[in-house]
């Protein structure tokens, strides 16, 4: 009996590994792995309902009485680019949106998706919750562009920032790669497995093992959704926040900037523009990470942004 179900988990895996088309039983085993990655991080699914009426779905877990820690995906992501990375950040509240466009939130096809209106949306969210007044921001790619533009409009509520791989400061430039596309050429959209297997690669300089089967699930997001996320990127594209980091610089907001040095989407020197922006931000640049370290590095993400917060409350204790 026992060589029998060994046997047969080995065929199932076979199955999940070797099948790229998804089907019931691969999306139905790739939400059971999702959801057993969110209970492990002691995380549970919510939502919440905007004044537009719109959807927007979190996770939301950690400590329920700590310092409330918010954290934004990037472009093309959602919540769980960050559940691996939760059960390592058990002491912070945490609360991980879905934003409006991706994920399980609301995809609405004429809204504002340009960071202030993202970031008003978050508000919203928080200040539900009553945590508004005190909130450590921290964000991916578009996420980060997306937390700059919260913390410059709610710069007395910020606590610090947490800028990881960070969209929106457009003066660094684009890689060569990604001027003048044309829509049907850019890789960041999605427009059929093939096409997200190629992301998944070009994001992460040493990704994660996840089998194409779970990959090809995770796509079909990405690929009906693609219209609207053109739309979007444009929208990203367009909507420079360094004016806005300035004022963060103002308040003199503490933040961590982190950067991989083999990011291929955006230019690692982004983050010394970012430091000349904002002359408070500690910089790191980490070795052999792509552009989400969240995913890519956890345990030296989490090692370092919890020097950074050991830093700050070493701070706030009165002097001797």
């Amino acid at each position: 009996m026992k060589l029998m179900r060994t046997s047969l988990a080995a065929l199932l895996t076979l199955f999940i590994v070797g099948c790229t088309t998804p089907n019931t039983f691969t999306v139905a085993t790739t939400q059971k792995l999702v959801q057993f990655e969110r209970v492990r991080s002691d995380l549970e699914t919510k939502d919440f309902t905007l004044m537009s009426g719109d959807k927007m779905v979190y996770l939301e877990g950690g400590n329920l009485v700590g310092e409330p820690l918010l954290l934004v995906h990037g472009f093309g992501g959602n919540k769980d680019n960050f559940t691996r990375i939760a059960n390592k950040l058990a002491g912070y509240h945490l609360i991980i949106p879905d934003l409006l466009g991706f994920g399980n939130s609301s995809k609405p096809p004429q809204e504002d998706y340009r960071a202030d209106a993202q970031a008003q949306r978050l508000h919203e969210l928080l200040q539900a919750k009553g945590v508004a007044s005190a909130i450590h921001v921290g964000g991916n790619s578009m996420g980060g562009s997306i937390s700059v533009a919260y913390a410059a409009m709610y710069p007395d509520s910020v606590k610090s920032l947490w800028l990881l791989d960070s969209g929106g400061f457009w003066s660094a430039g684009l890689r060569e790669e990604f001027l003048d596309l044309d829509p049907d050429d850019n890789p960041l959209l999605v427009n059929n497995t093939e096409d997200y297997f190629e992301l998944y690669q070009l994001v992460m300089y040493k990704p994660p093992y996840i089998p194409k089967t779970v990959q090809a699930v995770f796509a079909q997001e990405n690929i009906v959704n693609r219209d609207l996320q053109a739309k979007i990127i444009d929208q990203v594209l367009e909507d420079n926040v360094e004016a806005r980091a300035k004022i963060v610089a103002k308040y003199n907001i503490p933040t961590l900037i982190v950067w991989g040095k083999e990011d291929k989407v955006l230019k690692p020197e982004t983050a010394t523009l970012m430091a000349e922006l904002m002359p408070q931000a500690q910089v790191i640049m980490m070795d052999d990470v792509g552009h989400v370290p969240m995913v890519e590095a956890v345990k030296d993400t989490v090692n370092d942004y919890r020097a950074f917060r050991a830093g700050l409350k070493a701070v706030e204790l009165p002097s001797e």
